[in-house]
């Protein structure tokens, strides 16, 4: 099949690719050798399906990759969706991997006696601003988000605020710098979405896929 014809999936790199190899395999996807290789320089990569390659990029940039039709296919967390919010996204299917919160935290010695219904203005470290103005904005509360790419859990401690937003998984990084969860946005998990121009003009293909990774995600 002439490549320009391929599907192309984009996928997040990282933590998430030891749970997405499964996943891949039982919708009998897979790809190349140095797809598992998250040292490798290549970022394209075939597949035993013609039809199809994938593209490894940043967790923030599936979605965005997918909107504006680089990529017809992607896998990327619902967080992901919501802080971006294109309205060229279709996730059709949770792939129930990725497993883990979107969490408001601060520090231990004031979250024992905080209370977050009593909120009115809060400053928060996060790289997920658009989600926590809507989040706050829900109560009436004033959130000023300083926007950080990583790292989130020292602002508290260098005083560039008193809270964060950010992802939670066991709480065991929270706890390493003695910072307490007190309140949880969203549940998150990864999904597929799709380019919704793609679902128009390509519907079988599309529709195809979207049935194969159904089933394989209910099939873990």
């Amino acid at each position: 099949m002439a490549a320009n014809n391929r599907l192309t999936l984009a996928v997040p790199r990282g933590r998430i690719l030891g749970e997405l190899t499964p996943l891949l395999a039982r919708a009998d996807v897979e790809p190349e050798a140095a797809f598992a290789d998250e040292d490798a320089r290549q970022l394209r990569f075939a597949t035993n399906q013609p039809a199809l390659e994938i593209v490894r990029v940043r967790s923030f940039d599936v979605a965005t990759f997918v909107a504006f039709g680089a990529a017809q296919l992607g896998v990327a967390g619902n967080d992901v969706i919501m802080e971006f919010d294109y309205p060229e996204l279709y996730a059709p299917v949770d792939l129930k991997i990725g497993q883990c919160r979107l969490s408001v935290a601060e520090p231990r010695e004031i979250g024992e006696r905080d209370d977050p219904a009593r909120w009115s203005h809060i400053r928060i470290a996060t790289k997920y601003p658009r989600i926590t103005r809507r989040h706050f904005a829900r109560r009436g509360v004033q959130a000023e988000c300083i926007t950080l790419s990583g790292a989130m859990e020292l602002a508290p401690g260098l005083g560039l605020c008193r809270r964060i937003v950010d992802l939670v998984s066991s709480g065991a990084t929270l706890a390493a710098n003695d910072l307490v969860e007190v309140e949880e946005i969203a549940r998150i998990s990864a999904r597929l979405i799709v380019n919704r121009a793609a679902l128009k003009t390509r519907p079988k293909e599309m529709a195809g896929w979207i049935d194969r990774f159904r089933e394989a995600a209910d099939a873990a």
